[in-house]
């Protein structure tokens, strides 16, 4: 009796070979339109009407779909059935097609800083276009998650994260006291800075930020070059959604504010005034990069969380209910801080 042949032709490993190599451009493609959707909300809500304004607030939801889709990408085993399957490089490149939106201020204002002649938004299509040829070219298979060494990274980077936290849960607190105006925002503030911006205290800050950026960008490094449930997609994405942003943030505030242009990092710095975030051409893009960026640092919280419960033998029933009751806290966390930004005041 004959045996089939079922393994795959060299016509078959070819194909294979050549939608691996397209599989990148998915994600990139996301990054490239991101920006573009930020303009089309501008040139909706400019025209003042009412279908504007609906248009606007469509386009805006395209703003927030694009990086998210990213994200799913990296869940689906075959986004596109004629593409094929994402490996490590194109999966890579969903996490950073997601953290677009901070990498998006960062281009603006580096290309500011540096008085650059190209307008940032030729800048991105170049950047990312580079990343997709780089990561059509790289040939690394699935890799088994990692274990002993990640474990011990994991450990590092908790640690460093809970004395992150006082500083991020002040900080989120200060920023729903907008809601209230921006005196009762810089009341709260003026009394945080005495300690956070102290001498001795805002280095060290600096350094744990920007050490808990290397750790968890090697982390996410490792994790990435295997497929992830769900739980563990959010926790490595949302881990690379905050590397972008917190190196973003810093430079933003530290570099181009503080010592370029002597600014005062205040409400007002944050909420874009006197234009505001929504009306200007250049703020809309602090949106989505605020308002994702404290979805994802609630989220990565209660990731971190989920895996100490699970880790100690919590039940696993209750801790899956423990973690979306966390990621909807973030969502009305992020909602709530967005809208104080963009002017909501309760009193």
């Amino acid at each position: 009796m004959d045996i089939p042949n079922t393994s795959p032709t060299r016509l078959e490993r070819d194909t294979d070979a050549s939608w691996s190599r397209a599989a990148p451009w998915l994600p990139v493609a996301l990054a490239i339109l991101y920006p573009w959707a930020l303009r089309a909300f501008h040139a909706a809500i400019a025209t003042g009407s009412t279908a504007g304004a609906i248009g606007a607030g469509l386009w805006l939801a395209v703003a927030f779909a694009l990086p998210l889709a990213g994200l799913v990408l990296t869940l689906v085993d075959d986004p596109l059935p004629a593409v094929g399957t994402l490996g490590p490089a194109a999966r890579r490149l969903g996490f950073a097609a997601l953290a677009a939106p901070p990498l998006f201020v960062l281009t603006g204002v580096v290309a500011g800083l540096l008085h650059s002649p190209v307008r940032d938004v030729w800048i991105w299509p170049v950047a990312w276009i580079l990343a997709g040829v780089t990561a059509s070219l790289a040939r690394s298979p699935d890799a088994p998650a990692p274990t002993r060494a990640s474990g011990r990274l994991r450990v590092v980077h908790g640690v460093t994260g809970a004395l992150i936290l006082l500083f991020v849960a002040f900080h989120l607190s200060n920023h729903l006291t907008g809601l209230f105006g921006p005196e009762a925002h810089g009341r709260i503030m003026k009394a945080g800075r005495v300690i956070y911006r102290s001498s001795i205290v805002e280095p060290l800050l600096v350094g744990l930020l920007l050490f808990q950026v290397a750790v968890g960008l090697r982390l996410a490094w490792r994790w990435s070059a295997g497929r992830m449930d769900l739980a563990r997609t959010i926790q490595v994405g949302s881990g690379a959604y905050l590397a972008a942003f917190i190196l973003t943030h810093l430079n933003s505030a530290l570099v181009s504010a503080r010592a370029v242009h002597g600014i005062q990092t205040d409400w007002a710095w944050a909420s874009g005034a006197p234009d505001g975030l929504l009306l200007d051409a250049w703020n809309i893009r602090l949106v989505p990069h605020y308002a994702l960026g404290v979805f994802f640092v609630v989220a990565h919280l209660f990731c971190g969380l989920r895996g100490v419960l699970l880790a100690h033998g919590a039940r696993p029933a209750v801790v899956q209910r423990v973690w979306w009751a966390g990621l909807g806290l973030a969502a009305a966390l992020s909602a709530t801080i967005i809208a104080a930004l963009c002017g909501l005041r309760l009193g």
